[in-house]
């Protein structure tokens, strides 16, 4: 079970298993039960993971009020027990105990039924082969092995039918157990009072029919079951990265005790090829760190003290002390779990189509089975009895509304997992939906597409003054400076090894500098309007300027003792990949636009760097999802990419939202997609990911519904009227027979066929490569 409370709405999100589903219309009749709860705002029911999710109001309703209600419906909800992982994450294991443990009960129940079905099937045609022929009592042994076939192996059919039947409802498991039922009966009532159904035109065995039916849908099932299991494989993949223990130092000992038992503040020694086992920051040591199963980024990562490591990830080089600093469900691999297992259940907007008719499905093929078995007895060729119920048969088995029910969730599971496995986080089934309508990618500047930092792009001096003192007697001016030019001139003059003093009488001059005294000289860096203000000349430089100024830069003019020594060009750097991303998006066919609050002549200087097709400049913090607005409002459908704080409320106006990893929490938790690596290749990648699911999706939804439009009138024997009269052809008679009447077993291959098809089209997603 997982909660999450929602203070500012007064509600809390719920999401436990459910007993007793079978296809898409039990998941529609379980969505109507907790609807009609008073309280419950929203509920969600997803096939494939067997989960349903409810918002509600706590002061209205609660988990017993919701059991109830599903329990009328004929269906239960089971609250698992959640238990800390030996590494402390709190997973919801028993749903996938629970699966494992269903499929190796298909699985013995499908070996049990196949051999006696094939069995049974080759006795029943005993009299046509000659090696065999008829034999007194074959009848009676035939019905021996049909029937713990039917009653055992075939059992949860019936409970799963009996369930539904006591709720006045209809599933899969009544189709399957009526259909079966009707040819088992019907073959025991011929075998123990012959006479009398040979009277009324009957007198066929079909218990070959009903067996090799719960055979092939029990095998169609397991192969099911193991193909859904790798949908969630993603997960399990996650929780397996996870190392068991941890080098706790404790004074002079080095202790190793469980993941679970490191608390906040413990000091953790990791030696190379270790795995880290919970996040923390590093104290002591160097070392290099193989980040690619939480980031996807294969380069790894360099770390010295004061660095952020992340649980799970690989110490590839050095040892190095961190200290401890979130463990168990606070770490970062358990909120990655967290979100893909909400993504995994949620329902993307296209399924509503496949529930609303699957809500009305299952009464619509009792009534077409009811009306062909009408229609064939009175209006058939003899035997009319035996073709009749052969029909009413095979138009039962092969309705298949497990298939619509499996088509997108399976889909979205496959999706949301591979996108983990990439770096990439995608909150909902919606958020994925929706990113495959984008037309517009709207793009902040700093630290973004940017670095976010200035570093020095150059440095020109008048005079012929050495570029190297100039730049020393700077930096030794705004060691006292906390401004990110100033820092940024320091690092340049370290990075050169220069030899720095300490400033007296520092000012910082808002606006314009700073100004301080250097080893007796009065050194002076600002802008030209600082330099004006303190009588120095800088029309000597001033086309220089003007220059860097054209390209994006920004000119800090040094003077020493009122004379002017030179400028440096300070500039932010584009992101290693920003140009890469931008060119990708753009081959997409999505058009890209930058917002930034920086000056347009900067703003456009990089833009043409980058070859984007918009930029939107000297925007304020506020105003930026007024620009999302403003797109949406001409008709685009706009994804907004951003990292820091002021960019939370573009984030949530968009269509859909993307946050770089490397950004700040509140810009994470508002957006819909977040790169952990932050490299905005991600983004085209997240995108293409949605378009894969969306045409996976779509390919499910229309196979499940041309296969039960085109297969239930075959099944109802329409095709009688077309070959009937001259007979069906050579090619298809192993299928339609002689005139043009489907086998029921064929059409429970069909049927177990359908849903192994849709979720083994939806298992492709895995294979697909996302970054290019």
């Amino acid at each position: 079970m997982s909660i999450a409370t929602e203070d500012q709405t007064n509600t809390e999100k719920l999401t436990v298993a459910v007993q007793g589903m079978s296809c898409a219309a039990c998941v529609r009749r379980v969505e109507k039960a907790l609807g009609r709860v008073d309280g419950v705002r929203e509920a969600s029911v997803n096939l494939a993971t067997e989960k349903a999710t409810m918002v509600f109001d706590p002061a209205h309703t609660g988990l017993d009020a919701m059991k109830k209600a599903v329990e009328e419906a004929g269906y239960g909800l089971v609250e698992p027990e959640v238990t800390p992982d030996a590494d402390g994450i709190e997973l919801a294991s028993d749903p996938v105990r629970r699966d494992a443990v269903s499929t190796r009960r298909l699985r013995t129940k499908a070996m049990f039924a196949v051999p006696l079905a094939g069995l049974i099937l080759l006795l029943s045609v005993a009299g046509a082969i000659p090696t065999i022929g008829d034999f007194a009592g074959r009848g009676l042994l035939i019905w021996l092995l049909a029937t713990p076939v039917q009653f055992w192996a075939g059992w949860q059919f019936y409970s799963g039918a009996w369930s539904a039947i006591r709720h006045l409802n209809a599933n899969m498991h009544t189709l399957i157990a009526v259909g079966t039922s009707a040819a088992y009966l019907y073959s025991t009532g011929v075998l123990l009072f012959p006479g009398f159904f040979a009277a009324v035109g009957g007198g066929g065995l079909y218990f070959d029919t009903a067996a090799v039916i719960i055979a092939l849908i029990l095998v169609g099932r397991y192969l099911e079951a193991r193909a859904r299991s790798q949908t969630s494989a993603a997960i399990q993949r996650l929780v397996g990265l996870q190392p068991r223990t941890a080098r706790v130092v404790r004074g002079d000992l080095e202790v190793d005790v469980p993941a679970s038992e490191v608390a906040v503040g413990d000091l953790i020694l990791v030696r190379p090829g270790e795995r880290i086992p919970v996040d923390g920051e590093v104290t002591q040591g160097n070392s290099t760190i193989d980040e690619s199963m939480i980031t996807g980024e294969s380069v790894p990562v360099d770390k010295a003290p004061g660095s952020q490591v992340i649980g799970a990830t690989i110490n590839t080089s050095g040892s190095f002390k961190f200290r401890a600093t979130r463990v168990g469900s606070e770490t970062v691999l358990a909120g990655i779990i967290r979100l893909v297992e909400e993504a995994q259940g949620s329902k993307a907007p296209v399924q509503r189509l496949a529930d609303v008719i699957a809500g009305y499905f299952v009464p619509a093929v009792f009534a077409t089975a009811a009306a062909t078995f009408v229609l064939w007895l009175l209006l058939g060729p003899e035997p009319s009895f035996d073709i009749a119920l052969l029909n009413f048969i095979a138009v039962l088995i092969i309705a298949c509304p497990c298939a619509l029910g499996l088509a997108t969730p399976t889909a979205i599971m496959v999706g949301t997992g591979k996108g983990a496995e990439a770096g990439i986080l995608i909150r909902n089934a919606e958020a994925l939906e929706n990113a495959q309508r984008l037309d517009t990618v709207v793009m902040d500047k700093t630290g973004t597409l940017t670095q976010g930092k200035p570093t020095m792009k150059g440095l020109v001096t008048a005079n012929r003054e050495s570029a190297d003192e100039v730049l020393r007697l700077a930096a030794s001016a705004e060691r006292g400076s906390e401004h990110p030019l100033g820092q940024a001139v320091v690092d340049a003059a370290r990075e050169r090894g220069l030899a720095l003093t300490e400033p007296v009488d520092f000012q910082a001059l808002p606006g314009q500098g700073v100004s301080a005294l250097v080893e007796g000289k009065r050194v002076l860096l600002g802008n030209a309007r600082l330099m004006t203000q303190r009588g120095v000349e800088v029309e000597m430089l001033a086309k220089e300027a003007s220059k860097l100024a054209g390209v994006g830069l920004t000119a800090i003019f040094v003077a020493v003792d009122g004379q002017l020594a030179g400028f440096i060009g300070l500039g932010d750097s584009l992101k290693a990949g920003s140009k890469a991303a931008v060119d990708k998006l753009r081959r997409m066919g999505l058009r890209v636009v930058m917002l930034t609050g920086d000056n347009r002549r900067v703003a456009e200087a990089i833009a043409g760097d980058l070859g984007v097709d918009e930029v939107v400049a000297e925007v304020l913090p506020d105003q930026k999802a007024n620009e999302l607005i403003r797109l949406q409002k001409k008709g685009h459908s706009v994804g907004m990419v951003g990292d820091g704080i002021n960019d939370a409320p573009a984030l949530a106006q968009a269509d859909v939202g993307i946050a770089v990893g490397s950004g700040t929490d509140v810009a994470i938790e508002t957006a819909d997609v977040t790169l952990m690596s932050g490299d905005l290749r991600g983004v085209s990648a997240a995108i293409e990911l949605s378009r894969r699911t969306m045409r996976t999706i779509k390919q499910n939804l229309f196979w499940a519904f041309a296969y039960n439009v085109a297969l239930i009138p075959v099944a109802a024997g329409v095709l009688y009227a077309v070959f009937g009269q001259s007979g069906v052809p050579t090619w298809l008679q192993p299928v339609l027979g002689e005139n043009g009447f489907l086998n029921p077993m064929l059409a429970a291959l069909a049927m177990a066929a359908s849903s192994v098809t849709v979720v083994s089209n939806s298992l492709r997603l895995r294979r697909q490569k996302l970054r290019s």
